[in-house]
């Protein structure tokens, strides 16, 4: 194998890591968005997702000791960032659906809100624990480690590719179908994304609008803190870092753009966003600061968007109601 092939796919295959906490960030921002509700607090969502799973796994261990099994904590992680993410953007629905305020102010300060919150958790965590917050190598590797035999990981080329990822990012690839599945091929994913184009128009027909809108914003920013979870347990090496997660929520918020609010192009574009995330780390130029680099997912983004406003394209736009309340009174 040459020089190039072998940097290359080293490069893939850190893109799919860093890549993974952004499918979930995507996926749950599209979920989001496809109702109508524009969540802007995906950072703070991640922040408490990440902070939240964590201790659920760490004092799950804690409880365990040396009989703590690793699929429970698995699932501990999932859990516990899925509820904190569920209750933040139960905040924002109720905000937003119920007293129809601003949903780019409530968003923002959701994103504050959630950032500081997750932040005064973790280290408080941190401080109870004299100062150190980390999972035991044996649990570490069910978050880190592939779920596949060694034998498919070690075939030529497409091995670590195909098969030398964590098993978020297979889970990321069953949601991600999962997700199309519902909102193209089921009746229930038909009026969800019918409230999000004309609410006016579902209500009309029978559809309760604020059912769906509060039942996607809520599920959508459970899914979103999974990835927030997702970036400690596996890029920040399954200890809490305050400032490890900053500005990745923003980025899947982008990136919901980037991939026009299809659930199957999140996966390659959230691949693609992890790799712009580390190419400071991988392609070294001496005369490009680091900070251009860092900005090269937002200048994709905006190229993107303004490409598809070109195209006039309706199937590249968002939802028409998007980031708009709805006032029935006016129906």
């Amino acid at each position: 194998m040459s020089n190039f092939l072998s940097l290359f796919l080293a490069l893939v295959i850190a893109a799919i890591t860093y890549g993974t906490p952004l499918l979930f960030g995507t996926l749950g921002e599209i979920l989001t968005e496809k109702s109508g509700n524009l969540n802007l607090g995906v950072e703070g969502i991640m922040f408490m997702g990440g902070a939240l799973g964590l201790g659920g796994v760490f004092y799950y261990e804690k409880a365990a000791g040396a009989g703590a099994n690793g699929f429970v904590a698995v699932l501990a992680g999932i859990l516990c960032s899925f509820l904190a993410g569920a209750l933040a953007s139960l905040i924002f629905s109720f905000l937003t659906t119920t007293l129809r305020a601003n949903q780019n102010v409530t968003g923002l300060a959701l994103s504050i809100f959630g950032t500081g919150v997750g932040q005064f958790l973790g280290e408080y965590m941190r401080v109870r624990e004299n100062g150190y917050i980390a999972i035991g190598n044996t649990l570490k590797g069910y978050f880190q480690n592939s779920p596949f035999p060694a034998f498919l990981q070690k075939i030529p080329i497409v091995g670590g590719v195909l098969f030398g990822n964590s098993v978020f990012f297979y889970l990321g690839l069953i949601l991600a179908g999962g997700m199309f599945f519902f909102l193209n091929r089921t009746r229930t994913g038909l009026y969800l994304r019918s409230v999000g184009e004309s609410p006016a128009t579902a209500d009309a027909a029978g559809i309760s609008v604020e059912r769906y809108k509060y039942l996607a914003t809520v599920i959508g920013g459970g899914i979103s803190a999974v990835g927030g979870m997702v970036y400690i347990m596996t890029i920040a090496g399954c200890v809490w870092n305050h400032e490890g997660l900053g500005g990745v929520g923003w980025l899947a918020v982008a990136l919901v753009i980037f991939c026009m609010w299809r659930p199957l192009s999140a996966i390659w574009g959230s691949v693609l966003f992890g790799a712009l995330m580390i190419l400071y780390l991988r392609l070294v130029i001496p005369f490009i600061p680091t900070q251009l680099y860092k900005i090269l997912p937002y200048v994709v983004t905006v190229i993107v968007l303004i490409a598809s406003s070109m195209r006039n394209n309706k199937e590249k736009q968002p939802p028409a109601s998007l980031g708009l309340a709805y006032f029935r009174e006016d129906r």
